[in-house]
């Protein structure tokens, strides 16, 4: 049984190997043959003919059968031209770049507003809120929908925006203090520890040569002039913590003060900065929002504000109970049963549903006061010829 088996598995073998044989001799023969012919066939290029214009120099040669030395000749010819076409493309960019060169810097007007939400903005779908100006701004530019503060905190956020650093690197942690260090076994307060020409206003005015000024909240509560450059600002005034006050025998509401500032600031530029070919650097640095800690009404909107939103009804969020607040993580409600700073300050404003509707109302108020004073600072820009060479920019410090 073994030896027949092995015999049969022999004839076998040998049969396959007189079949591979004879295949191989049938493969050589139809290599030798095609190697033979001395004209090849190739597909119609129809793809590469298409994207051809018409007055391309191979668009009438493209054709279903050539000779390999015109298909050489073909392929040179094509890249020759693409080669052209990439050198005419370099050299209408370089001549882009030049006459962009020759242009004058665009001035920088930055709008800064304290303690905004989100979406106190008719552009981000608020349906209550009358922002006109700052919805036309997000509708002909940019609206960056996932910006975000690393620390809701107001003078952290400015001190961020002052120097582009983060906390960990700027180590601005408390108001006017920055972090504390032992020196010596005392106790040092280190301020803002960023070299002052690194900051944002004195590159501004001393590597870019920009005519640089600041109107409303500096939020920092430091000597500007020595952390932020000494003769940094063509125009500095800070105004912060306050909605109304008494000057020139006349009561007047901040984000007024806040437009008049910036409004000098543009005449200051056009007599003594424009006159030098330097473009401006303004930061318009609204107190508003912000609500006067201290004082029981919190937000103080301008009189002739007052009849707006007068009919409306402000919806109360769902999570605004105490069954929400339970359910806060351990972290954020202190073991000693008292509050944390953020609850503190709902219970000064939102704990009550007429108190909620009294200071969202108000709140909603000095957000279009601010609104309009943006439409009259855009509207001097307009009157003096810079609307269309300003980059314009709306943000705020540290949400809300």
């Amino acid at each position: 049984m073994v030896r027949t088996l092995q015999s049969q598995q022999s004839r076998v073998s040998r049969m396959l190997v007189i079949l591979l044989i004879t295949l191989s001799v049938i493969l050589v023969a139809i290599l030798v043959s095609v190697h033979q012919l001395d004209v090849f066939s190739i597909p119609q290029h129809t793809t590469r003919e298409q994207d051809m214009p018409d007055n391309h120099p191979l668009h009438d040669k493209m054709s279903r059968n050539v000779d390999t030395n015109q298909l050489l000749i073909d392929k040179a010819q094509r890249a020759r031209w693409l080669a052209h076409q990439r050198k005419q493309k370099e050299q209408e960019l370089q001549q882009q770049m030049e006459e962009d060169e020759k242009q004058p810097p665009m001035n920088i007007l930055l709008f800064y507003a304290d303690d905004w939400r989100h979406d106190t903005m008719g552009a981000a779908g608020n349906p209550i809120v009358k922002t006109p100006f700052i919805d036309a701004l997000a509708k002909e530019g940019v609206r960056f929908v996932e910006n975000c503060v690393t620390t809701s905190i107001c003078w952290i956020s400015r001190a961020t925006l002052y120097t582009g650093q983060y906390l960990a690197r700027h180590h601005f942690e408390m108001l006017g203090r920055g972090r504390t260090l032992l020196k010596d076994g005392k106790p040092v307060e280190m301020k803002l520890e960023v070299p002052a020409n690194e900051t944002l206003y004195s590159l501004m005015k001393k590597k870019a040569k920009y005519f640089v000024g600041h109107a409303g909240k500096l939020g920092l509560w430091i000597d500007h002039q020595e952390y932020l450059g000494e003769g940094t600002f063509d125009y500095f005034v800070d105004e912060d913590g306050w909605h109304w006050r008494e000057m020139g025998g006349k009561m007047v509401h901040i984000t007024d003060k806040n437009t008049g500032d910036a409004l000098r600031f543009l005449k200051m530029w056009e007599q003594k900065g424009k006159p030098k070919q330097k473009p401006f650097f303004l930061n318009v640095a609204y107190f508003a929002t912000h609500a006067v800690d201290g004082d029981t009404r919190q937000y103080m909107p301008q009189n002739k504000s007052m009849a707006m939103y007068e009919n409306d009804t402000i919806p109360i969020p769902a999570t605004a109970t105490e069954e929400a607040w339970q359910k806060m993580p351990y972290f954020f409600r202190p073991k000693s049963g008292g509050m944390n700073e953020g609850r503190t300050r709902w219970t000064w404003r939102y704990d009550e549903s007429d108190k909620h509707q009294r200071m969202m109302k108000n709140y909603y108020r000095m957000a279009s006061e601010v609104d309009t004073s943006v439409g009259i600072i855009l509207k001097e820009l307009e009157m003096q010829g810079q609307l269309n060479n300003t980059m314009i920019i709306f943000t705020t410090d540290s949400e809300y």
